[in-house]
């Protein structure tokens, strides 16, 4: 009678469960899955997942990894990233974690750490182990692993170790990043082996295996955060990091967390809603500033040129606010008055529609004081969820300094804080006080993955491009409300703004002969850039016909998966 009740409860449990799985799993569905990465292997590591019965989480994990191995000039074990995430609610609704996986300051970080004789030396936060933070991408795939994903990381990380055991070919973009990073990956006797062949760039089509990269990998698959943070594998990092100047200890290793925060949200008139990235993001700020002020100005239904017009001048008003933020754990964000409708009102209204405004003339905002080469990808799965992920190490590899022995290629993101707060970064953003070095200090980022959702529409967008970044993003929305088709979202021509220096940078077909002289008459600065730049990727769900679409940037190797797992 026992074993029959037993029986019956068991059945009523499942019954349960099941119901409860198909309430979850209410309201709308995409009709297939989509990935956009930056690199074909990247994207097929996530569809393998998708495959094999993980979810949008599990698929950002491998892509992660992967371009780890594939993109070592853009991402890695040794860098850092934001990851925003989808989860629906199962009443046609979603939550929208953000997972701050920033790089952290070592604890003996200080304000005067590239000081020498009372000078800032910028070349010291750009190479060697001095300029690297502490990587927060390891701590990132475990906590997706453990909080997220359906997979354990020993499948979720197998493409990776395969592609690092195995190699994988070096294409002309791989070719190009490492060119311009040649003298810095010689200095380092363990890069120039790993990533140069006989101290040059490798040959296009030659094979790079990286198989300490891959007994890293297979010990956080085994042993998750505590693989990469402590143990042998940490005692070596913190060594070698050490004998060749840096200044890591294992407490810094050991007390390393990514923070899941809230994000940002914006609502716009068109009854959607942004959700972006929240400080240490300065981009998110940016992207929801430009927005909100382009809802008062008439750039819709205007001549191409008054919308260029209007969307440098936000933009100038959104990066000089930059100055303002830094990390929320160790300063205070004025989000709400910086995000608030009347003063944003207030910045619109103080654009002239036939005149640049200096940017020597803008007051200080309020009452109040104060990397070009990272990588992106968006995953949607069948049930709704949701990743954009902007990944980086800064510079082109990074600091260029490999760990002996590990395979893990460091970051230099202290290049990211004011090492002098009257100075810039390698990106010429202005420094700050807010961002200024602190032991533990998570540096100011431009990384702004995207999305736009609404109970009839959802949108992800994403690109690599340090400073470039939110207006790269914005670009992309605004085509998207032109409701332009989505393969021309992330290949449009590109401008930006970013305040300091005070002038126009474009890709060279992004004016016409004509745009261009009225946009020099009524006051601004052109400067074309020599090359087109950026990697943007996004994805497009139209849930009230049920229609999906992903589109790469044409930019890059990137082609979009579009598929049924």
């Amino acid at each position: 009678m026992l074993f029959g009740n037993l029986a019956w409860h068991a059945r009523l449990v499942a019954g349960c469960v099941l119901l409860l799985s198909l309430c979850v799993q209410a309201g709308p569905q995409p009709p297939q899955a989509a990935i956009v990465s930056a690199h074909p292997l990247a994207s097929a590591a996530g569809q393998r997942m998708l495959q094999e019965g993980g979810n949008a989480f599990d698929a950002a994990i491998a892509i992660s990894a992967a371009l780890a191995v594939v993109e070592p000039y853009g991402s890695g074990l040794g860098g850092g990233g934001f990851y925003l995430l989808r989860q629906p609610d199962g009443h046609g609704g979603a939550s929208y974690p953000f997972i701050d996986a920033r790089e952290r300051a070592p604890l003996a970080a200080h304000a005067n750490l590239y000081r020498r004789g009372g000078k800032v030396q910028p070349e010291l936060s750009l190479n060697g182990p001095l300029a690297a933070a502490i990587p927060g991408i390891p701590a990132a795939l475990a906590y997706l692993a453990s909080q997220f994903g359906q997979l354990p990381l020993s499948t979720s990380l197998a493409p990776a170790i395969e592609l690092a055991e195995q190699g994988f070919a070096v294409d002309e973009v791989y070719r190009q990043r490492a060119s311009w990073r040649r003298t810095a990956l010689q200095a380092d006797a363990t890069s120039a082996r790993l990533f140069l062949r006989d101290g040059e760039v490798p040959a296009a089509g030659s094979v790079l295996h990286q198989p300490e990269l891959a007994n890293t990998l297979r010990l956080l698959a085994r042993d998750g955060h505590a693989g990469f943070y402590g143990g042998d594998l940490a005692d070596q990092l913190v060594e070698g990091v050490r004998a060749a100047g840096g200044i890591w200890s294992m407490e810094d290793l050991a007390s390393y967390q990514v923070v899941e925060r809230p994000a940002l949200r914006l609502s716009l008139d068109n009854g959607e809603t942004l959700i972006s990235a929240p400080p240490p993001s300065a981009g998110g700020v940016a992207i929801a500033q430009s927005l909100a002020m382009l809802q008062w100005l008439p750039w819709h239904n205007t001549s191409a040129v008054d919308r260029q017009h209007a969307v440098v001048e936000v933009l100038r008003r959104a990066y000089r606010d930059r100055r303002l933020l830094g990390d929320p754990d160790h300063v205070s964000n004025p989000l709400s008055a910086l995000l608030d409708s009347r003063y944003l009102r207030q910045q619109a209204a103080s654009i002239e529609q036939h005149r640049a405004t200096p940017s020597a003339e803008l007051a200080p905002p309020l009452t109040l004081h104060e990397g070009d080469h990272t990588t992106h990808f968006s995953v949607l799965d069948l049930q709704g969820r949701a990743v954009s992920a902007t990944l980086s190490i800064n510079l082109p590899f990074g600091a260029a300094f490999t760990v002996p022995g590990t395979g893990v290629l460091l970051n230099d993101e202290m290049d990211d804080f004011a090492a002098d707060s009257q100075g810039s970064n390698a990106y010429g953003l202005a420094g700050s006080q807010a961002n200024s070095i602190a032991a533990g200090k998570r540096p100011l980022s431009s990384m702004s993955p995207s999305f736009i959702d609404s109970p009839t529409r959802f949108a992800s967008f994403g690109t690599p491009g340090g400073s470039r970044i939110p207006s790269m993003v914005l670009l992309a929305m605004l085509a998207r409300q032109d409701q332009q088709p989505i393969t021309q979202w992330p290949a449009l021509a590109r401008y930006h703004h970013q305040f300091l220096p005070d002038h126009i940078e474009h890709e060279k077909d992004a004016f016409t002969l004509e745009q261009r002289a009225e946009l020099q008459r009524r006051g601004h600065t052109l400067k074309a850039v020599g090359r087109r730049y950026g990697n943007l990727h996004v994805i497009a769900w139209h849930k009230a016909d049920n229609h999906l679409s992903a589109a790469s940037d044409p930019r890059g190797l990137g082609q979009p998966l579009v598929f049924k797992p």
